[in-house]
């Protein structure tokens, strides 16, 4: 290696051994903001046990009827849409730490007004309130820690938001088991709560002070979180006059907002909304005795393979997990579409319960076998999509936005995701009525494997990279 060579690696070090514990403030910092997408999270999840709870509350309590119980669960994505065009402006205008610190207040509002509610108006209020904060969560975390880490463990740390996201479901998931909605609410409240307590003390992206002409501002967060300035690409500042349309033309901005966005529509497309809507069900054909199981062990998945993709993110490259995780979703949901083809009974079947109800009467260890391909298929569909697309759009859309349009940018990748999610969870139902439920995952397999070509084709890898070397790629320098 040439001495030029190991001056332009030399940013990948991160600090220098001499400073390591002040190098380790990057790793609290990259924890305090991560507790938004676990808060997230838990908000995500929150509705699973809550729900049933809601459906037998006593009289004096609100109730749940079917209607409002999907309503329950499918206005959180309504919020976390606003949420995320509100992040977008937020980003920008009052900086990154300031953000995080402000959607601590509609986490913590939300879950006070569920906790107090005494009619059906009152726990959709406070959905919608919880919903508006995981927008901006899900917006300003992965920004804020993509801004502070350094090239050799932002993969990591970026992917721990999704790790966060996770662990807050399974976490929702497991204090249903004893808890009741209004405790589960309460229980809600303590993430944000010291989310708060610990973001007061971390500094704001050195990045973000740059754009604001804080330059020793700037210096000083560099050295509280690296415990050095080496390694550190000073940004350009004089380019940073906001967003306006005719940016769109450049390729430094068209190019990230295609990808960015194209990656939120395919991870939805993936059929993951889908996959976990069945989950109980396809667990109480294959005979749990406990179907509640279903979701501790898909959150279980989850947490374990989303860490996994952490742990190697900056060893393998965003790219090539992409494209592993893409094969392994085409190949469980063409599996999940089989089961549902060999499955099904006559033409007459059209309901989701008969869908899922076996054609094989007599031999009862048949369809226990081929329920079993269905929990297998759907495992391996959350495994792969936990190593790649679960946590590597969020992290690709802090990692590619150049700083004077990443605010409006994330905006936009955001609400596609959360919009998406909605049409997805919404009109899945519908689709199934029309292409049969092999049909309809049979083309989320096809998605998956368009997913997998835009990845080869389209999306760069950005392992190792500092932010303004992958600007500089996007614009051709």
């Amino acid at each position: 290696m040439t001495p030029e060579d190991q001056e332009e690696a030399q940013p990948l070090l991160g600090p220098p051994s001499g400073s390591a514990p002040r190098g380790r403030r990057v790793f609290l910092a990259a924890f305090a903001a991560a507790l938004g997408p676990l808060s997230f999270g838990f908000a995500l999840g929150y509705s699973s046990p809550a729900i049933p709870s809601l459906q037998r509350a006593a009289p004096p309590a609100p109730r749940l009827d079917d209607s409002a119980a999907s309503w329950f669960g499918a206005i959180v994505t309504l919020g976390a849409a606003a949420g995320g065009v509100l992040g977008g402006w937020l980003v920008d205008c009052a900086g990154r730490k300031l953000s995080l610190l402000l959607c601590t207040v509609p986490f913590v509002a939300g879950f006070a007004v569920i906790t107090a509610a005494q009619d059906v108006w009152m726990l959709l209020g406070g959905r919608l309130l919880t919903g508006l904060a995981c927008g901006v969560a899900s917006l300003v975390a992965p920004v804020y820690i993509s801004e502070i880490a350094y090239p050799a463990v932002r993969g990591m740390l970026g992917s721990c938001v999704q790790l966060m996201v996770v662990t807050g479901i399974l976490l929702a998931y497991l204090a249903g088991w004893v808890l009741e909605w209004r405790w589960l609410a309460v229980l809600g409240c303590v993430p944000p709560s010291l989310m708060l307590l610990l973001m007061c003390w971390m500094p704001e992206t050195p990045r973000f002070l740059l754009t604001q002409h804080r330059h020793q501002e700037a210096v000083a967060a560099l050295q509280f979180l690296w415990g050095s300035e080496q390694g550190w690409e000073e940004p350009p500042v004089g380019e940073h006059q906001g967003f306006h349309l005719a940016l769109l033309r450049q390729p430094g901005v068209y190019k990230p907002f295609v990808i960015g966005i194209s990656l939120m529509a395919f991870q939805q497309l993936s059929g993951v909304n889908a996959v976990m809507f069945y989950a109980e069900t396809i667990f109480e054909k294959a005979k749990f005795k406990d179907s509640s199981l279903a979701s501790v062990v898909v959150g279980v998945i989850q947490v374990l393979f989303t860490a996994v993709a952490a742990l190697i993110m900056d060893r393998a490259g965003r790219r090539l997990l992409l494209v592993l995780s893409g094969v392994v979703m085409v190949f469980s949901t063409s599996a999940f579409g089989a089961y549902f083809k060999l499955t099904e009974g006559g033409p007459s079947n059209s309901s989701h319960v008969a869908f899922l109800a076996p054609v094989y009467t007599e031999p009862i260890n048949t369809s226990v076998g081929l329920a079993w391909l269905a929990v297998g298929s759907m495992c391996l569909f959350i495994a792969g999509f936990a190593m790649g697309w679960g946590p590597i759009p969020w992290l690709l859309m802090s990692e590619i936005f150049p700083l004077h349009v990443k605010g409006v940018a994330t905006g936009v990748c955001v609400l596609t995701n959360w919009l998406m999610a909605f049409l997805v969870t919404k009109e899945f139902s519908s689709l199934m009525d029309v292409l049969r439920p092999y049909g309809a995952f049979w083309l989320t397999s096809a998605f998956c494997i368009l997913g997998v070509l835009f990845s080869l084709f389209c999306v760069p890898e950005t392992k190792g990279k500092t932010l303004e070397q992958i600007t500089a790629h996007f614009e051709g320098r």
